[in-house]
């Protein structure tokens, strides 16, 4: 077995060191790196918003945050053989943590930035498992780490599909970061009048923020340009499901992986996105209910009494509401409630039949506050 390393100097931007990655999608972005199938390679990756965040940050730095940087992915790494139509195999071997995190609510971000308008931050000491933070006393939250960015680069053909029916969902009202040249990595005009914003996933995978891609999981996506051209960053140490105000326990880490290349099978098969499986032993990513905890429930119902019926994203919203009001009684201000259930409270999808009342459900686990 070879191993094949990327390795980045963290005391730099991305901005300042662009041989080491990218913060756009785009097929003509060259790789960095050439592995073989079997190869266990090696990638140093930095946080989400490329060391903006430090230990002696303040709220007038979180409410000045640059998010034309995000994401910063280290890659692309050419997988040889890999070409459109196969199947990726990402094995996750490790997922390895610096030793500072950090959560933020950015005005104007996040799920419920019309209720959450002032900065926020939490630092976080990530040491032995756990992260703990005086800026929430009282919280200790157990370390699941994973990628919450990691993917392939989309070809020609399904780059230029993509531009369009973002535009289209943009022209409809929607909400879609459309391509910005303002900070991107690459920056040659060429590239970055077009490359897709890292922000949402997509077909290969990208800003999944799937808590569950921990060490020990595999990770299966479509190649759609040849070599595959993987790339990844945006660490989390812990997130709960919905990473509710935007960002989850963000960080720098290290990770190990190795590609499997199934010649033909997203195209045989017709997948056409992620997927992703686990066998052997225990994920470190809770996937059932806690065996201690509080769940908040939420409807499509407005405050004014209207009922939209089927409405998920409004019942999802209801739910984290009502347990932002439970970590208040507990004596959380509004903003470190909110933080928590960003990194630590789950929305399950309790039932979807029972017409116009879909439910959502969202445990907070009470082994944080042990």
């Amino acid at each position: 077995m070879t191993t094949r390393e990327i390795r980045i100097d963290r005391n730099r931007t991305l901005t300042d060191q662009t041989e080491t990655g990218h913060n756009r999608w785009h097929p003509d972005i060259p790789p960095i790196l050439e592995c073989d199938p079997g190869d266990e390679v090696v990638i140093e990756t930095r946080d989400a918003l490329d060391g903006q965040i430090t230990t002696d940050a303040t709220l007038a730095q979180v409410a000045q945050i640059d998010l034309g940087v995000v994401h910063p992915l280290t890659g692309p790494v050419h997988v040889a053989g890999a070409e459109p139509g196969d199947l990726l195999e990402v094995e996750i071997l490790e997922v390895a943590p610096e030793p500072f995190g950090f959560t933020v609510q950015i005005p104007n971000f996040g799920f419920l930035a019309d209720v959450f308008a002032e900065p926020f931050l939490v630092r976080w000491n990530l040491d032995k498992g756990f992260a703990t933070s005086e800026d929430l006393p009282g919280v200790r939250v157990p370390g699941a780490p994973f990628m919450g960015t990691i993917g392939l680069t989309p070809g020609h053909e399904l780059l230029r599909q993509t531009l369009a029916r973002e535009q289209a969902a943009l022209d409809a009202g929607g909400a879609v970061l459309v391509p910005d040249p303002v900070g991107a990595v690459p920056s040659t005009q060429a590239i970055a009048a077009e490359a897709l914003r890292t922000i949402p996933p997509r077909e290969q995978g990208g800003n999944v923020d799937i808590k569950h891609l921990v060490a020990g999981t595999r990770l299966f996506l479509p190649v759609d340009t040849p070599g595959a051209l993987f790339s990844a960053g945006d660490a989390h140490f812990a997130q709960g499901d919905s990473e509710t105000c935007g960002t989850a326990i963000e960080m720098a880490a290290t990770l190990r992986v190795r590609f499997s290349v199934h010649s033909g099978m997203a195209a045989a098969r017709g997948i056409r996105a992620p997927r992703f499986s686990r066998e052997g032993s225990p994920s470190a990513a809770p996937v059932n209910e806690p065996s201690r905890y509080i769940a908040t429930t939420g409807m499509p119902l407005t405050d004014n009494g209207e009922n939209r019926a089927g409405d998920l994203t409004l019942a999802a919203r209801n739910a984290l509401l009502a347990m932002i009001d439970e970590l208040q009684e507990r004596g959380f201000t509004r903003q470190q409630a909110y933080a928590i259930c960003s990194v630590a409270v789950d929305l399950k999808l309790s039932q979807i039949v029972d017409v116009p009342n879909v439910l959502i459900s969202a445990f907070l686990p009470l082994n944080i506050f042990d």
